[in-house]
């Protein structure tokens, strides 16, 4: 999902680092309003910024202007919840970019966006319906997969829409050959959820996971 330096202007770089900047800030409002009930919020969001970059450095390969990555998305978001994996997200990038990838920090933004609004986009659209206390959804392997097939498909709609207004001519079928090769992450992953999840709930009782993830607060079929 990464935007190679040198698609995009900098101005529409520029624009997309307020973005994220704002979207960032929103997500700490979140997590700040929920501080005292739930202290160890910052901890999960290191914690699910150290998983995704564990996950995008096990496996990434070129695919036609952008690169497929493991990203693990929802095992993170059904295990450390919204906020902890948005702003992990972010966290994330930073610091593969200036541990392994400095040349990535000119489009930390724009790639930050690619990951953190089809997750804003999952949670509101279906996601947290999962967390409800009155009325919660039972989890399913189908809703992981719905979940799985929102967020590739915001992910790749964005890669799209910072090629399409991009300085870089990109021929559609090279942006269509990217998110082909995602049906095979979308294909994946769901089952990979399932287990993290399913595995954590059978010890639910246990203090870090009663403390660390917010797998207590899911319902399964």
């Amino acid at each position: 999902m990464h935007i190679e330096p040198g698609y995009v202007s900098a101005a529409k770089v520029a624009a997309a680092n307020v973005g994220v900047v704002s979207l960032f800030l929103w997500g700490c409002k979140q997590q700040l309003s929920e501080f005292f009930q739930k202290p160890l919020m910052p901890v999960k969001t290191l914690l699910a910024a150290g998983f995704f970059s564990l996950f995008m450095q096990s496996f990434h390969m070129s695919v036609g202007p952008s690169e497929l990555h493991f990203v693990g998305a929802m095992a993170m978001y059904l295990t450390l919840g919204f906020t902890p994996v948005l702003l992990g997200f972010a966290v994330g990038l930073l610091f593969q970019a200036m541990v392994f990838d400095p040349q990535d920090l000119y489009h930390l933004g724009i790639n930050s966006l690619s990951l953190m609004l089809p997750l804003v986009s999952v949670h509101y659209l279906s996601g947290r319906k999962l967390f409800a206390e009155k009325l919660a959804q039972r989890v399913t392997f189908a809703q992981i997969l719905k979940l799985d097939a929102i967020y590739y498909t915001g992910v790749t709609g964005m890669v799209g829409f910072w090629l399409m207004i991009g300085e870089v001519a990109t021929p559609f079928t090279a942006w269509g050959q990217f998110a082909l090769s995602y049906l095979a992450i979308v294909a994946l992953e769901p089952f990979v959820t399932f287990g993290v999840v399913k595995g954590l709930k059978a010890v639910e009782d246990n203090a870090i996971v009663q403390k660390l993830t917010v797998v207590p607060q899911l319902k399964f079929a």
